[in-house]
């Protein structure tokens, strides 16, 4: 069994984004995916909506802290912004660590439209980095 961390700022959106797609490409009985971050800032409605259009169910994710998951042997932990990676902690284990800048469309201001295409852009580019990963490392 492998065990993936996808790990975040606030574990809103980006993580929780990856965590589905991981968990839709990977088979549950050799892979399980966390997601959490540095803090914890409820998940995202529209990270919901947005992944639901692609048919991937994220409405049951709880936000949780990195902090929870210390005793988890992780084969990687996979950072998906800067600030996580930044203040990504110590885990005492041999995960393999990458990290992938995705933008925060949590943070775009604009029209209710212009908001949502930034949601479904970064849901792509999460969706391809994720079943990249997998085909990568033959999970």
């Amino acid at each position: 069994m492998k065990n993936i961390l996808v790990l975040c700022t606030g574990n809103s959106c980006r993580s929780q984004m990856a965590h589905g797609y991981l968990s839709h490409f990977t088979n549950p009985e050799q892979v399980t995916v966390y997601s959490a971050g540095v803090e914890t800032h409820g998940v995202n409605a529209l990270a919901v909506a947005i992944m639901q259009e692609d048919g991937i169910d994220v409405s049951k994710h709880t936000s949780n802290n990195v902090e929870e998951y210390f005793d988890i042997p992780f084969d990687y932990v996979i950072t998906v912004c800067d600030n996580a990676n930044e203040r990504c902690p110590f885990f005492p284990t041999q995960a393999v660590k990458l990290h992938h800048n995705f933008p925060d469309p949590s943070k775009v201001k604009g029209s209710t439209a212009e908001v949502i295409e930034e949601f479904r852009k970064v849901r792509e580019m999460i969706k391809a980095y994720c079943n990249d990963f997998v085909v990568t490392n033959h999970l």
